[in-house]
């Protein structure tokens, strides 16, 4: 192994996922109201926090993104053992988790000058950055360079695409996604938004009247952006997200793998759950669902 990876928790992997992996998690920190402040994958499990959000309607939980310090108790063991580290990051639009990360960087190479850290701002989040993770874990099983595998993953970021939907407009309203009025009609006509994420950022996919028709909105506009852009999905990796519900996930899942197969793809991974963490939830809410995928690198 040529390098380590650290990446903060926004990837959404999971800990037991990422220590599968050898990666180093880095946590963000999550809250419900004025009560205490759990760290991610850590202190809570993200079911747990999704209960208390379903649990606790109108009261909106704050994230908070990692420390220096927390970014230092990550690097320095990984520093001690004379290995390089690659550390991927949240989306630095989003979040000023990557600020941290760089000065934590910095603060390491004056305590140990020999000590080699790339951080990269994966310009993704939540599934995408988790996919992201994982192409930099081949990468380095493969024997890349940190070099190498820095270049090839920067290569494929603007590569990712999500389609979701989320079922509660108030948490949107809330972050400032849209406007009161808008929710109040949304919620009032049973209107769900399909969202999309691309090009480093959120954009709308339209909108659709009730869950069901939501879900299978969203299929249709991944195949139909598939389709549309020619894309050979054995050169990509693919993912399915989902909040809380992981019966509704389970069926979103198997729809989405039999579209897959109707095009030739036997894509089983998609059924994998993946849990969008609450870095992202806090936004949507405990119910978004969606599929999304990045190229390899």
């Amino acid at each position: 192994m040529k390098f380590h990876i650290v990446s903060d928790s926004s990837c959404d992997l999971g800990r037991e996922e990422a220590e599968r992996l050898g990666v180093s998690l880095v946590s963000f920190y999550a809250s419900m109201g004025d009560e205490r402040s759990y760290r991610e994958e850590r202190d809570i499990p993200t079911h747990r926090f999704y209960q208390m959000m379903a649990d606790a309607p109108g009261v909106f939980p704050k994230t908070s993104m990692p420390t220096m310090d927390d970014y230092l108790e990550a690097f320095r063991p990984v520093a001690a053992q004379g290995l390089p580290i690659l550390c991927i990051c949240l989306n630095a639009q989003f979040s000023g988790s990557i600020q941290a990360a760089r000065n934590a960087a910095e603060e390491l190479r004056e305590e140990c000058p020999q000590a080699r850290v790339e951080v990269l701002d994966s310009t993704l989040a939540t599934v995408l950055q988790g996919l992201l993770v994982l192409e930099a874990a081949e990468l380095r099983d493969q024997g890349c360079t940190l070099e190498e595998a820095a270049a090839r993953l920067e290569a494929v970021r603007s590569t990712g695409r999500i389609f979701f939907t989320t079922n509660d407009l108030e948490y949107l309203r809330h972050g400032g996604r849209i406007g009161r009025a808008a929710a109040a009609t949304g919620t009032l006509l049973k209107v769900k938004p399909l969202i999309g994420y691309q090009d480093a950022g959120l954009v709308s996919d339209g909108i659709a009247q009730g869950r069901k028709r939501s879900l299978v909105k969203v299929r249709e506009l991944f195949f139909r952006y598939v389709s549309r852009e020619g894309i050979d999905l054995d050169r990509y990796r693919l993912a399915t997200g989902f909040g809380l519900d992981g019966e509704e996930h389970r069926a979103f899942a198997e729809e989405v793998y039999q579209g897959l197969l109707a095009l030739g793809y036997d894509r089983p991974e998609v059924k994998k759950p993946y849990q969008i963490g609450v870095t992202i939830g806090v936004h949507t809410g405990p119910t978004p669902i969606g599929v999304g995928l990045l190229r390899r690198a």
